[in-house]
C-alpha cells in the first residue's frame, strides 16, 4: 500500500522542510514515526509505504531528501531496497529502523556499509521504545541533520537570507613542542560507523598503536560494530573488558553501557571500565576516554573526533591539546552532522581538519612526523 501525503510548507523563512518518506510494513509504526515527525515544523512527511517496492514508486515522485526503512518487510525487505534508492538518488540519506537483537545489529550495519546514513532503534507496535523524549529528539534530531545533508549535496538548493563568508577556525593554541602520540582515540556518534569503517580500512592491519574507540550505539549493536570493524580494516578489534592491557596494532571499542578509562601507567596502561554517570547524555562517552587518557599517557595521545551530535569530547581534546597532543577532526563536508567535530573545531584545539577519506592519512603522518622529532 502507498498512500501519498502532501508535503507541508512550515519550514523556517530560510530552510525549506526536510522531506520525508516512511517504509514499513506495520500500519501502527507508520502512523507513529508520521506524527513524530510532522510535530516538527522542519520536517515534512511526503508519503508513507508498506514495503520497498512500493517505497522505490514513491521515490521519484515524492522527491524525499531522508527515507526511513524497516528492515523486514514482505515483497522487498529494506535490505534488497536501500541500493536502489541510493541509484535512483545519490544524495537521498536512509535512516534504517532496526531492532534491538543481535540480528537486527548485523543487518543494519550491513546497511550502513552499503550506504545507509544511519539507524533508530525501531519502536515496538506497543510503543515501548517510541513513549519515551528520547526516542522522539533521537528521531526528529538524526531526520533534520540528514536532510540537511541531502539538500546540500543536491547543488545548494536551499535558499539562503544572506551571504555569509565561509567560517576561519582559530588555530589550536602553541605548546612547547607536540609529543610523540602513543595511543590513538577515536570518538564519533550520528554516522560514526561509517566513518569508522573508512578510517580504519585506510589504516590498515599493520597500523602500530593501539586504538581507543567510543561510539555512541546501543550495547547490543556494539560487539557486531567490533566485528565490523575487524572485517573492514584488518586491525583486530573487540569490546574492551577491565583490566586487559592495551597493547600495539589492537583496537577496543567501548561496551554498552560503560565508559572507557585509561589506568595503569603509561609503559603498562590498562582499559578500567566504569559505571559513572553519563556525560552529554550518553554512556560510553567520548570525554571521560580522552581525560583518562590525558592523565595516564600526558600529552602522548592522539584523538580523533568524527561526525556525532552534541560536543561529547570537546572537553577532553581541550585537556589533551594542553598537555602537547594532537587532535584531528573530520570536516563538515564529509561529516554526517557536524556537531562533535565542530565544536573542536570552533574551540581552536584541533591540530588538523580533514575530509574523512584523509583522516588516516592524517594520523600516519602525524604519527611519523612525531616518531621523527622523539
Amino acid at each position: 500500500m502507498v498512500v501519498a501525503v502532501p508535503a507541508a510548507s512550515r519550514a523556517a523563512a530560510c530552510e525549506q522542510p526536510v522531506r520525508v518518506l516512511i517504509c514499513d510494513d506495520s500500519a501502527v509504526i507508520r502512523g507513529l514515526l508520521g506524527r513524530l515527525l510532522d510535530a516538527d515544523p522542519a520536517i515534512a512527511v511526503v508519503g508513507t509505504a508498506s514495503n520497498g517496492r512500493d517505497v522505490l514508486g514513491l521515490q521519484a515522485r515524492a522527491r524525499p531528501d531522508v527515507v526511513v526503512l524497516d528492515i523486514e518487510m514482505p515483497v522487498m525487505d529494506g535490505l534488497a531496497a536501500l541500493p536502489a534508492l541510493l541509484r535512483a538518488d545519490p544524495a537521498v540519506q536512509v535512516v534504517m529502523a532496526s531492532t534491538l537483537t543481535t540480528r537486527g545489529a548485523d543487518v543494519t550495519l550491513k546497511a550502513l556499509r552499503l550506504g545507509a546514513a544511519d539507524y533508530v532503534a525501531k519502536p515496538t507496535a506497543a510503543g515501548g521504545v517510541a513513549a519515551g523524549d528520547d526516542f522522539r529528539r533521537e528521531l526528529v534530531e538524526k531526520v533534520r541533520a540528514l536532510g540537511r545533508v541531502a539538500q546540500r549535496r543536491r547543488g545548494g538548493a536551499r535558499p539562503s537570507c544572506t551571504a555569509v563568508a565561509p567560517p576561519r577556525w582559530p588555530s589550536p593554541p602553541a605548546t612547547a613542542r607536540t609529543l610523540p602520540a602513543e595511543l590513538v582515540a577515536i570518538g564519533s556518534s550520528t554516522g560514526g560507523p561509517q566513518a569508522l569503517f573508512r578510517v580504519m580500512r585506510d589504516l590498515g592491519p599493520h597500523f602500530p598503536l593501539p586504538v581507543l574507540i567510543t561510539q555512541h550505539m546501543p550495547a547490543t549493536f556494539l560487539p557486531i560494530l567490533a566485528e565490523h570493524i575487524s572485517r573492514v580494516g584488518g586491525l583486530p578489534c573487540a569490546e574492551a573488558k577491565d583490566g586487559e592491557r592495551i597493547l600495539p596494532g589492537r583496537a577496543y571499542l567501548a561496551p554498552g553501557d560503560r565508559h572507557m578509562l585509561v589506568a595503569g601507567d603509561r609503559h603498562a596502561p590498562l582499559i578500567s571500565l566504569s559505571s559513572a554517570p553519563p556525560e552529554n547524555f550518553c554512556r560510553p562517552a567520548v570525554d571521560p576516554m580522552l581525560r583518562s587518557a590525558v592523565a595516564v599517557m600526558g600529552g602522548r595521545v592522539l584523538a580523533v573526533i568524527l561526525t556525532g551530535m552534541g560536543h561529547d569530547g570537546l572537553t577532553g581534546c581541550r585537556a589533551l591539546a594542553a598537555a602537547g597532543g594532537t587532535v584531528i577532526v573530520q570536516d563538515e563536508a564529509t561529516s554526517v552532522v557536524w556537531g562533535m567535530p565542530g565544536a573542536v573545531a570552533q574551540a581552536g584545539v584541533a591540530s588538523a581538519i580533514a575530509p574523512v577519506g584523509d583522516i588516516a592519512r592524517e594520523i600516519v603522518r602525524a604519527v611519523g612526523s612525531m616518531g621523527a622529532s622523539a
